[in-house]
């Protein structure tokens, strides 16, 4: 016997089933569609939540409120405690030197800065939010903030 006999596992392989072969098959006559009724017919299918005529549970309930779900802003968030690990004195925080140094995966997400951890560093900040705190720790050690999004 050779190592290269390779084989399904039991019951991986399964036989197509026909139907509609004949009363003997097992599968004859309705071909396992009961007998008569919409379901029978070809092409005889109901809509999920179909109540056989009568006005559906979805549309029976009132549709209340607001959702904001549309219209959300999701922000990409980062602490002063990365912004002192990944940038250099001097240096300028944006969208585009958050890509480069692996912070932030796509342009077109908004960012915010946020202002948890120590900075020891001068930088420029350019983001679309910066939290008040963020802000204050950031313009004590003379670095500058601009926010493009507010």
């Amino acid at each position: 016997m050779s190592d290269f006999n390779l084989s399904a596992p039991a019951g991986a392989n399964k036989k197509k089933r026909i139907v509609g072969r004949g009363s003997s098959s097992g599968r004859g006559t309705t071909a396992g569609k009961g007998n008569k009724g919409q379901q029978a017919r070809s092409g005889g299918k109901v809509y999920v939540g179909f109540e056989g005529g009568q006005m559906p549970l979805y549309r029976r309930v009132a549709q209340r409120g607001f959702s904001n779900y549309y219209f959300k802003k999701e922000y990409a968030v980062f602490n002063l405690s990365q912004l002192e690990a990944k940038f250099a004195n001097g240096e300028t925080v944006d969208k585009e030197t958050l890509i480069k140094k692996g912070l932030l995966k796509k342009a077109n997400m908004l960012v915010k800065v946020l202002g948890d951890g120590d900075l020891t560093k001068k930088l420029t900040v350019a983001v679309d939010k910066v939290s008040a705190s963020a802000k204050e720790k950031i313009e004590k050690l003379g670095g500058t903030v601009s926010v493009t999004n507010e």
